[in-house]
């Protein structure tokens, strides 16, 4: 998800505070995490508007910060997007085969050529957050069917950023529309490239029909459940993971943060998962880290290594 202003702080209540000892001892994949290219574009927000935690100082603290949270939570591998080419490789050195990196936008810009290169180095390993919807284009629309026919024939998965943002998130973004980020604006791109990996970022809300559908009738698209996960009233969310599970889809759920500029947004958001009753231990599992696995194509060398070193803290 974008981040911004400080307006949006009069929604949200008090701190959340987060038990950091439950879930020890397995992996957690978080497939939706970001960097930032300046200390501006980390300051723009503000404090967490949960918990309060001040604004970061700079790209490097943020990287470093971002990085605790993770081993705080046994997360083994995070999927990092960015605009900023050269930050997200940054972050990837930092952190080595516990981070894939991939390129956000929402319109074209970058060289697809530049692109192809750094993706058969393994510098860059996925796509997105594509953030059409911000620039008030469709994912299907064609200005950014090249970029998906490059991941396509690489075999890229692809996040995309679908439904929600902050409130009075016009101001700031006037070519923002809710209704660009309807999952079934995702049909036309879908059938032009059938063999795309993609997941749906934020689970598709507030769409939750439309999502279900999707899902139902594109059964390579998975749905990742960021920033809905701490960021909404936890009853709310509840009630929409509760429909996604009963409609039979909780194979294709994956954990994501979108810690955006605050980092201890990450243990709110595996807390959510860690204390919801109405799932058993297997579909925690499956949600936490067996849904990503198998989306994102780990070898069974690399899943028994995430054990291993998750067994180990």
């Amino acid at each position: 998800m974008k981040c911004i202003f400080s307006a949006m702080f009069l929604f949200f209540g008090a701190a959340v505070s987060v038990a950091q000892d439950a879930g020890r001892g397995l992996p957690i994949i978080d497939v939706h995490l970001h960097c930032y290219s300046s200390a501006d574009d980390i300051k723009e927000n503000g404090p967490n508007p949960l918990s309060g935690t001040l604004p970061l100082q700079s790209t490097e603290e943020h990287i470093q910060k971002t990085l605790a949270a993770m081993h705080a939570r046994n997360i083994v591998l995070g999927i990092v997007s960015g605009h900023g080419l050269e930050t997200l490789e940054q972050f990837r050195r930092s952190a080595g085969e516990e981070i894939w990196a991939g390129p956000a936008f929402g319109k074209p810009g970058l060289e697809i050529a530049e692109l192809r290169t750094r993706y058969r180095s393994g510098q860059l390993k996925t796509m997105g957050e594509i953030t059409a919807q911000y620039e008030g284009l469709s994912p299907s629309d064609s200005a950014l069917d090249p970029y998906f026919a490059l991941a396509e024939s690489l075999d890229i998965p692809v996040c995309i950023h679908m439904g929600m943002s902050f409130p009075g998130i016009t101001q700031y973004w006037p070519n923002f529309r809710v209704s660009l980020g309807n999952p079934m604006r995702l049909e036309e791109l879908l059938n032009r490239h059938p063999k795309l990996r993609v997941w749906i970022a934020h689970a598709g809300s507030p769409f939750l029909a439309e999502t279900i559908g999707i899902l139902n009738v594109y059964p390579h698209v998975y749905v990742d459940i960021s920033a809905i996960n701490w960021f909404w009233p936890r009853e709310g969310f509840y009630t929409y993971l509760k429909e996604l599970v009963a409609s039979g889809f909780e194979e294709r759920i994956m954990f994501g943060s979108d810690q955006m500029t605050w980092p201890d947004a990450i243990g709110m958001a595996v807390e959510a998962i860690v204390q919801a009753d109405f799932l058993s231990e297997q579909q925690k599992r499956n949600i936490l880290y067996n849904n990503a696995a198998r989306f994102l194509k780990l070898t069974p060398e690399q899943i028994a290594e995430h054990h291993e070193v998750s067994a180990k803290k």
